[in-house]
């Protein structure tokens, strides 16, 4: 026998496709009815296990998608949270490099300040020394000149010639 729904209904159609018109008639056949009854029969207990199969498939579709939409919904907010973080690490990351471009800003201004007040510092104490070294210069000039006024103005003779501090100025 037929083994599915539709292989019996074909054979239904071939059947009714194949009988006989009834005599004075076009539209109306003659059919062995216990072979239609005995097909009718038969598509009605395998519809039961079709439509059993049918609904089943249908439920697991059903399933699938759910499944599919939950799993797209997950997907869609782990998306929307990396983004988050990605948003929050460069926002993060672009404050830092303000601040550390405050710093190194902060430092260079410090950085010219010391080295402003270590030129100045080194300035005025080299001038001191020049204005202290020029002062002992002067004051070894006058007491050489009063040495050589005490002591007659003749310098000793000791093979070299004395030294001149007015010529190496």
């Amino acid at each position: 026998m037929a083994t599915g729904v539709e292989e019996l209904l074909d054979m239904l159609y071939e059947m009714i496709e194949d009988a006989k018109n009834m005599p004075l008639s076009s539209d109306k056949c003659i059919l062995e009815r216990d072979k239609a009854l005995d097909l009718l029969d038969e598509v009605r207990g395998q519809f039961p296990m079709e439509l059993s199969e049918a609904k089943k498939l249908l439920a697991a579709r059903t399933e699938y998608i759910n499944s599919a939409k939950r799993e797209a919904e997950l997907i869609r907010k782990q998306a929307e949270d990396q983004a988050r973080q990605m948003v929050s690490e460069n926002e993060l990351l672009a404050q830092t490099k303000q601040k550390a471009n405050e710093m190194i800003r902060t430092a260079e201004e410090r950085s010219r300040d010391l080295r402003k007040a270590a030129n100045d510092y080194c300035e005025d104490a080299l001038r001191r020394t020049e204005e202290a070294v020029a002062e002992a210069y002067d004051e070894i000039k006058k007491s050489r000149a009063r040495f050589r006024a005490v002591s007659g103005g003749a310098p000793a003779q000791t093979g070299r010639q004395p030294y001149d501090a007015e010529a190496d100025a």
